[in-house]
């Protein structure tokens, strides 16, 4: 009994399928403008990410100095 026969293209992937449909629908300048707003996406998610982190570090670093006032009080009392 033969062998079946191996694929010898890979199947794209969906993004992959996505821009060669983008490539059919949009002008090459829409396909840079929407690129460039999907980045600025990116990036406004990771300044957010950073935002938040910074804030939870800076809490953790008020609840710090509170427990340590605290701390340092209640000795002189």
């Amino acid at each position: 009994m033969p062998a079946a026969p191996v694929r010898a293209t890979a199947i794209p992937s969906f993004t992959d399928a996505l821009r060669a449909v983008e490539s059919l629908l949009l002008s090459r300048g829409q396909r840079t403008a929407r690129r460039n707003a999907w980045t600025s996406v990116l990036e406004d998610r990771r300044r957010a990410k950073d935002r938040v982190e910074a804030q939870r570090v800076l809490d953790e670093a008020v609840t710090s100095q509170r427990v340590l006032d605290e701390a340092v009080t209640s000795q002189r009392l």
